[in-house]
This record gives C-alpha cells, structure tokens and sequence, in this order.
C-alpha cells in the first residue's frame, strides 16, 4: 500500500508542484500524467491502486482549471490493460488476461502522443467513443453550483427536521 501510494501520489504530486512552477515561471510547459481507466471504474481493482490514480486525474484537472491560461499544458493519459513489464512485477500473468483487453504499449503511446498534439486534457486511448466521458464530465460540472450550500438538500430532510 504504501509503495502504490508512494508511487502514484506522491511522487507524482511533488514533481508536479515543482515542474508548474518552473513552467509558469517560464510562461509554458507540459505535464503528462499517466492514470488508468480504474480512475473511472474503481469496482473493477483494488480500491488503493485505482484511488491512486483518481489521484492523478483529479490533480491532472486541477492543474488543467488552474494553469491552462499560464501556459502550462497538462494531459492525463488513461490507458486500460497493457502489455508492460509491470505484470510480472507485481505477480499477476499478463497473459490471463483476454486478449482483445490488452493493449500493446506502442500503440498505447503512439495514442497518448496523437491525444498530446491535440491537447486533449485527458486522453483514454481504448475508448472508441469520447461521447461518454463527455457527458460524464459535462454531468460532474452541472453539480458544481450545488456542492457546497448553507441548507441541507431538501431530499434529506424528515418530517422531524422540517417540523422543527
């Protein structure tokens, strides 16, 4: 747990606090953070890998709202299954996995690339459709007017509270 979090937090976070300052010092630069599309489907890992690299999507966004008009470029890459070395570190049989899920790393970075030069802020080269995540993140910011507010949600409120 703590090497996952060491590796995919922290790391990551602190070369990213470095490189934006140096970079909006500079007037640009690029970050590319690589996630994994378990940021979007937490269900189907461990929760402390796939939280880590919500991590890294949620930071890839900040940094996109709050230093795209500095200059500073940011892209989070969402690969799914790929074939790397990283498997057999960790134990697991790359090859168990169905092999129409795994996706070879050079197409995986040739993506990644195409999605850079499009300055895509997030880039998930096996979804064939970006409607979707589109959507998705069109419904994430229609909350945002209500995520923080004085009075709690009329849907919450009891017969109890509401008499008091």
């Amino acid at each position: 747990m703590s090497r996952i979090i060491a590796l995919n937090i922290t790391a990551p976070a602190r070369l990213a606090a470095a490189a934006v300052k140096a970079f909006v010092a500079k007037g640009h630069g690029a970050v590319i953070n690589i996630a994994s599309v378990l940021a979007l489907a937490p269900e189907r890992y461990d929760g402390i890998y796939s939280g880590s690299k919500s991590f890294l999507l949620n930071l890839s966004q900040s940094m996109t709202a709050h230093y795209a008009d500095k200059g500073v470029y940011t892209q989070a890459v969402l690969p799914g299954a790929t074939r790397t070395e990283l498997w057999e570190r960790s134990g697991k049989d790359v090859n168990s996995f169905p092999i129409e899920m795994l996706m070879e790393v050079d197409d995986l970075v040739d993506a990644a690339l195409v999605g850079f030069d499009r300055r895509e802020p997030i880039t998930i080269p096996p979804l064939p459709d970006d409607g979707p995540w589109k959507a998705m993140q069109q419904a994430r910011l229609s909350m945002t007017p209500n995520l923080s507010r004085r009075s709690v949600a009329e849907r919450y409120l009891t017969q109890q509270t509401e008499s008091a």
